[in-house]
């Protein structure tokens, strides 16, 4: 068979799993648009975000055989380079400190100004990167991602209060980081 870039997923999968390269690359190309800003979520820049993504695709690769179509191509791939970002994550040894705070600590929202209207993505997604790492990856899963902090606790192998901790701070951050940004517009007009 030739493949295309306008192959069906289908065909491509088949192609994948037979061992073509053309097949395999034509996949790639269609999906890392979308699913490399997993990665960006949880690394410091491009060039990291892309080795974990290309990791992530070879566990795609390999395990193309045993894929059910249950669901979309995308959603079972995206699965997969999440899981591999997580993975990454737990390797990192920074977050195995623990830190207690009461249960009733609140954490204050990022308020809603012109200049947040005024971010693009790129833009979010750069001030994302800029937090420590241990805030970035908390602010993703937790604000991004949809999980709660018992949840990201058990992932990143921390107390929910210290994931709890570090989402205060990575807000914290932001709001600081946003302002400045207000800050320097404004002079700068």
């Amino acid at each position: 068979m030739t493949y295309r870039p306008d192959s069906t997923d289908e065909d491509l999968v088949a192609g994948c799993c037979e061992g073509h390269r053309l097949a395999q690359r034509y996949l790639y190309e269609r999906y890392a648009g979308k699913l490399l800003g997993i990665p960006l979520r949880y690394t410091r820049d491009r060039d990291d975000a892309l080795a974990l993504f290309n990791q992530a695709f070879l566990k795609i690769l390999n395990n193309l055989p045993g894929y059910q179509p249950t669901g979309p191509l995308g959603g079972w791939m995206a699965r997969i380079v999440f899981n591999t970002c997580i993975d990454h994550v737990r390797s990192q040894k920074t977050y195995k400190q623990t830190i207690h705070f009461p249960e009733t600590m609140t954490v204050e929202g990022v308020s809603r100004n012109e200049a947040t209207d005024q971010l693009d993505a790129e833009s979010i997604t750069r001030l994302i990167q800029s937090l420590p790492d241990t805030a970035r990856n908390v602010f993703s899963l937790y604000v991004i991602d949809g999980y709660r902090h018992k949840d990201i606790g058990e992932m990143l192998g921390i107390d929910e209060g210290t994931s709890r901790w570090h989402l205060a701070q990575a807000r914290k951050t932001l709001q600081k980081k946003i302002h400045e940004m207000e800050h320097s517009r404004t002079v700068n007009s």
